[in-house]
């Protein structure tokens, strides 16, 4: 099997305080059907060999479930190719001896850690501020109890499907997290179980939005060109009209 080579300028960052940089990096024996993070593991083998600090980033499943990883890769989240997140990206994607920049997310709700690592923490309260039911249904009931047209569950499932990787937030020009707000609101708000607390849910969850200090949606889009699954920002117009709807009931 060939292997290829590649030029990569990489962000380094000791800390949230420390002065951060590009650092050129030159990376060999890359085949292509190494995952880019794949990658990121020879080039860090080396920098280890040679003992140098690896670089930092974060993953975990490796399987585009767990929204761990994610990388702006030449000025976009995940990279050059669509609803994949930066573990799924493959290097056949890449040119051999391409030059490659690779940077966090940017976003002031979700400061830097070290080099390519973020606190998305921020995303979980907003979860927390109104993503559950409390109320008590005893046991499981029956799957057809409650019958829900064939439209109705798949904009759920499409809003569920979101994985809270943060790329809307870094692809935002106004690092906003309407789409994954919305997305959490949404699955819920187009299911009757969701119905007894999705006033309570918009409500919350919006100024939780508001609080952590992400910006406003300003209906640019790129939001939905860069999410791994697709999620439609037709969304966004369910938050906010389950918001004002909240609001006027209030």
């Amino acid at each position: 099997m060939s292997t290829m080579s590649f030029k990569l300028r990489v962000w380094r960052q000791a800390g949230p305080q420390a002065e951060g940089g590009l650092k050129a990096y030159s990376v060999a024996g890359v085949t292509d059907d190494m995952s880019f993070l794949e990658m990121l593991d020879r080039l860090n083998e080396d920098l280890i060999l040679r003992g140098e600090d690896p670089i930092a980033f974060d993953s975990d499943c490796r399987e585009g479930i767990c929204g761990t990883c994610g990388l702006v890769i030449d000025g976009v989240a995940h990279g050059p190719k669509t609803q994949v997140t930066t573990c799924e990206l493959r290097m056949r994607a890449f040119s051999a001896l391409e030059e490659i920049v690779v940077e966090p997310w940017r976003a002031a709700a979700m400061p830097l850690i070290k080099d390519l690592v973020v606190d998305r923490s921020a995303l979980d309260r907003i979860i927390a501020a109104g993503g559950y039911v409390s109320a008590n249904t005893g046991s499981a009931s029956e799957a057809n109890d409650i019958l829900i047209g064939k439209d109705v569950a798949e904009a759920a499932m499409d809003a569920a499907s979101c994985i809270g990787c943060g790329a809307c937030v870094a692809a935002c020009p106004n690092a906003s997290a309407s789409l994954f707000t919305a997305a959490k609101i949404a699955q819920l708000s187009f299911l009757p179980q969701g119905d007894p607390e999705r006033e309570r849910r918009a409500v919350g969850m919006v100024l939780r939005m508001d609080g952590e200090g992400f910006g406003d949606c300003s209906n640019h889009g790129e939001c939905e060109a860069v999410c791994p699954k697709g999620i439609s920002i037709s969304h966004i117009a369910v938050m906010r009209r389950e918001f004002a709807k909240a609001l006027v009931k209030r």
